[in-house]
Formats: structure tokens, C-alpha cells, sequence
């Protein structure tokens, strides 16, 4: 019974969630995104980042929940992984150069901070990318391996 009220919710949050997307997104075509300063860029981006945060507030509360009701111990496993994450971003952070675009024509000028920012997240999907290859590759030939047995 529980279950089945959970998905029932979920099932309404994603159909509203849906809705807002698509209001913005037709509201950003018929006003123009380069019109008005591009506010409607500006809304698209802020509703991008809130649905993000949405989702990665619901995916560490829900799997906190679950694991904490199914197997206590299994908590120091999400602390482990939360604290390889930060890690990793601190990696990512460190190699960041923040340097100035090149070519960059726009009226105002990205700060330092941004540059960094942007840098940061550009090699941490760089380090994401080169795992899962790397993981795609190790997990192929210990395949192979196990199959000439």
C-alpha cells in the first residue's frame, strides 16, 4: 500500500515537473532568447539548475531513507562514495586553470571565479569520461579472461 502511494506521488511531481519544463520552454520560443536581455535564457537556466538540484536532493534523501530502513551499516558506504565525490571534484577543482577565454566577444566579461568554475566542471567530466571508458575496456577484458577458463 505504501508503495504504491510513493509512486503515485512521484508519478504527480514528475507530470507537474514535465509541465513547468515545457511552459518554460515554449514561453523562451514565442518571447525570443535573445530578446530582453535574454530573460528567457536566464529563466531556461534557472529552472535547469532547480530541476537539477531537485533531483540530486531526492536521490541522496530517498537513498538515505532506503538504505537506512533496509541496512543501517550499509550508511558508511554512502559516506564513502559522498566523500570519493568530493574528492574527486577537488581534483578537478585543483587542475582548473581559470584562464581567460579565448575568441570570447560578449559584452561583459566572464570573473575569475567563473572561469573557474566552468574549468572545473569541464575536466571533471573529463576524469568521468576517461573512468567509464577505462571501466568499459577493464571490464571487457576481465570478461575475456574469465571466458577462456
Amino acid at each position: 500500500m505504501e508503495k504504491q502511494k510513493y509512486a503515485k506521488i512521484c508519478k504527480i511531481l514528475l507530470w507537474v515537473l514535465i509541465a513547468i519544463s515545457v511552459a518554460v520552454l515554449i514561453w523562451g520560443s514565442l518571447t525570443g532568447f535573445e530578446a530582453n536581455d535574454g530573460a528567457a535564457t536566464d529563466v531556461l537556466f534557472y529552472w535547469a539548475y532547480a530541476v537539477l538540484a531537485i533531483a540530486l536532493i531526492a536521490v541522496i534523501c530517498i537513498g538515505l531513507y532506503v538504505r537506512a530502513k533496509t541496512n543501517v551499516k550499509s550508511l558508511a558506504s554512502i559516506g564513502i562514495i559522498l566523500v570519493g565525490v568530493c574528492v574527486l571534484f577537488g581534483i578537478a577543482y585543483l587542475l582548473a586553470s581559470g584562464a581567460p577565454a579565448i575568441g570570447y566577444s560578449g559584452a561583459v566579461p566572464p570573473t575569475a571565479s567563473e572561469l573557474k568554475m566552468t574549468d572545473t566542471i569541464l575536466n571533471l567530466a573529463y576524469i568521468v569520461g576517461a573512468f567509464a571508458l577505462l571501466s568499459i575496456v577493464a571490464a571487457e577484458v576481465v570478461m575475456s579472461i574469465r571466458n577462456k577458463k
